[in-house]
């Protein structure tokens, strides 16, 4: 039987496309030694690694990590359904294959049938290839079930987020949910951080639906708010109590240009 391969979009370009450099790049990104967070879902940035790998690598590298993820989103391209997912096969990185978990996908399919299967949506996007990485170099092995989110219709988020829960309940073993989002994008540093900060602070409230009303009315650009709020929703039905934020940053950091940022940040939902 045939297994159907996604292939790399943009190895070579936001991570490096030979599997020794970018396993040794990841490890500076990851290297903690405290205790690890037993967290529910996380909260992750997708830019290029030279300015946001830094930011991703010290959430994953502080969480103690299940064999199986949920990982959302923004969709960038705007191809496909509004809420894609893949059931079948494998994704290709320069770290090897990493396999989907069709078990979990299909309890999501059965549960919220606004759940469309669909690779097209995939095909091109770049911010939730740019997560695997991470995850192939801290585990020997895992699944995952790949949602590209294309609406801001806070309901459907909604009841993405309890579909979530109720198959993570169902699955009746850890399963961490990774929301993958830039924040606020193209404004000075000091106004990016003021922003981000807003919708941060919602975040750690453990507040969706403030999320999504700071975002939409304040104009705060975070491209991935819709898979944080599902990530929020059903972290909290799975018994979230609070969030931690591990560590935020800017582009400007790295570039030295403060006039033009895309801000980063990295949260763990416990």
């Amino acid at each position: 039987m045939n297994t159907t391969v996604r292939m790399p979009a943009v190895a070579g370009h936001f991570y490096p496309d030979k599997a020794q450099i970018l396993s040794q790049e990841i490890e500076t990104y990851t290297r903690f030694t405290g205790e690890k967070i037993k967290a529910r879902g996380c909260l992750v940035p997708h830019a290029g690694y030279m300015y946001s790998g830094h930011v991703a690598g010290a959430v994953f590298g502080r969480l103690e990590l299940p064999r199986r993820f949920i990982i959302l989103c923004p969709n960038h391209t705007g191809r496909g359904e509004a809420l894609a997912v893949m059931s079948e096969g494998e994704w290709l990185t320069p770290l090897g294959k990493a396999p989907l978990d069709s078990a979990l996908a299909g309890t999501l399919k059965r549960h919220y049938d606004l759940l469309r299967e669909d690779s097209y949506a995939h095909l091109r996007e770049h911010a939730l290839e740019v997560q695997l990485p991470f995850l192939q170099n801290l585990l020997p092995e895992f699944s995952f079930v790949p949602i590209a989110v294309g609406t801001t219709r806070y309901e459907v988020l909604e009841g993405l987020g309890e579909t979530i829960a109720a198959a993570i309940q169902e699955a009746g073993e850890p399963v961490l949910v990774v929301a993958s989002s830039d924040m606020n994008h193209y404004e000075s540093d000091e106004i990016t951080r003021i922003k981000d900060r807003r919708a941060l602070d919602r975040i750690l409230e453990l507040d969706p639906r403030g999320l999504f009303e700071v975002v939409t009315r304040q104009q705060i650009s975070m491209c991935g708010f819709g898979p944080a709020i599902a990530m929020l929703t059903a972290a909290k039905q799975l018994g979230a109590t609070r969030a931690e934020l591990i560590r935020y940053a800017t582009s400007g950091d790295v570039s030295g240009d403060r006039t033009t940022v895309v801000g980063y940040a990295g949260l763990a939902v416990i």
